[in-house]
C-alpha cells in the first residue's frame, strides 16, 4: 500500500493499531482491482479476474484465496469483523464499468458508481473501526465517497483520455456544450474545460456535504475517512486550471499531503 496509494497508507497509520491490517486489507483490494484495467489489453480477461474475486468472496475460506496475499488479507478481514460481502460483491460489479470504453451516462450514474466503490470501501473501514457507529455512518460515507473518487478521476484524466475513456457524465458534457467523442479528442474541443469545471464543482459539492456531517463525526471512525482529508487542497489547486488537467495530472506534493490528514486525525472536522 506504501507503493500503490501512499495516501491511504498513511492514513493508516493513524488508526488504531488493532485495526490497522485489516484497514489495509480493504484499501489493498481497492488498489488491486483499480489497476486491473491498466494490466489486461482486453475486457474479457479483466473480467475473468474479478470473476476470480468474485468467487473467493462466495466461498470465503483460506483455500479459495490459493496463496493470494490480498485476498488472504481480506477474508480474514472479513471473518475479523462480519464484513457484508454483498457489499464487496456490488463493489465489483461496478468495477466492471472501468473495463470498457463507454462513456458515463449521467450524474446519478456517476455517483452511483462512486458510491459502490469508494464510499463502500469507506463504510466497510468504519465497521472495522466500530461497527455501533458504522450504522449511522452511511450518509457520511456516501459524500466522502463521491468527493474522493471524483477527485482521482479528475487527477487521472489524461489517463484516461489516452485510452478512450470518459468518466465525466454525458448530461455534464451537453450542459457544457460538448460530446464523449469530442472530449476525448487532443486538445478535447473548445468547450472540455467547462465539463471539467463542472466536475470539480460537484466534486466539491459532496466535499461540503460531507464535512457539513463531519463536525459530528465520533472520532472512533475518524480513520475511515481519513484519505479525504487532502481532496479540498487538490480541488483548490485544480480551480482555474481546467485546461491544463486535460493533460496533466495536478496533484499535490506528497509533503502538503501528510499536514491536513494529520490535522484531521486529531481535531477532526470541527
Amino acid at each position: 500500500m506504501r507503493a500503490a496509494d501512499r495516501d491511504r497508507y498513511v492514513a493508516v497509520l493513524y488508526a488504531p493499531e488493532a485495526k490497522r491490517a485489516d484497514l489495509l486489507a480493504l484499501y489493498a483490494f481497492d488498489a488491486e482491482i483499480g489497476a486491473i484495467r491498466d494490466r489486461v489489453s482486453e475486457p474479457l480477461p479483466g473480467e475473468m479476474r474479478l470473476q476470480w474475486w468474485r468467487d473467493v468472496l462466495a466461498a470465503s475460506d483460506a483455500a479459495s484465496a490459493g496463496g493470494h496475499p490480498v485476498a488472504t488479507a481480506l477474508l480474514e478481514a472479513i471473518r475479523r469483523n462480519r464484513l457484508p460481502t454483498d457489499a464487496l460483491q456490488n463493489y465489483l460489479d461496478a468495477r466492471i464499468f472501468d473495463l470498457y470504453d463507454d462513456p458515463m451516462p449521467t450524474r446519478g450514474d456517476l455517483e452511483g458508481y462512486c458510491g459502490e466503490t469508494a464510499a463502500a470501501i469507506i463504510q466497510l473501514s468504519c465497521l472495522v473501526l466500530d461497527p455501533q457507529v458504522a450504522a449511522r455512518t452511511s450518509d457520511l460515507s456516501g459524500h466522502a465517497g463521491c468527493a474522493y473518487a471524483m477527485t482521482r478521476l479528475l487527477l487521472s484524466l489524461p489517463k484516461h483520455r489516452r485510452r478512450g475513456q470518459c468518466y465525466v457524465p454525458k448530461d455534464i458534457l451537453a450542459a457544457a456544450g460538448t460530446t464523449p467523442q469530442e472530449f476525448l479528442t487532443s486538445d478535447g474541443g473548445p468547450n472540455a474545460p467547462r465539463a471539467v469545471a463542472a466536475m470539480i464543482a460537484l466534486a466539491r459539492e459532496h466535499l461540503q456535504a460531507f464535512e457539513r456531517g463531519a463536525v459530528a463525526m465520533p472520532a472512533s471512525v475518524r480513520a475511515a475517512f481519513l484519505p479525504v482529508a487532502t481532496t479540498a487542497a487538490i480541488l483548490s489547486k485544480m480551480a482555474g486550471r481546467e485546461e491544463d488537467l486535460l493533460t496533466a495530472s495536478l496533484d499535490i506534493a506528497a509533503w502538503r499531503k501528510h499536514w491536513p490528514i494529520f490535522r484531521r486525525a486529531w481535531l477532526g472536522w470541527a
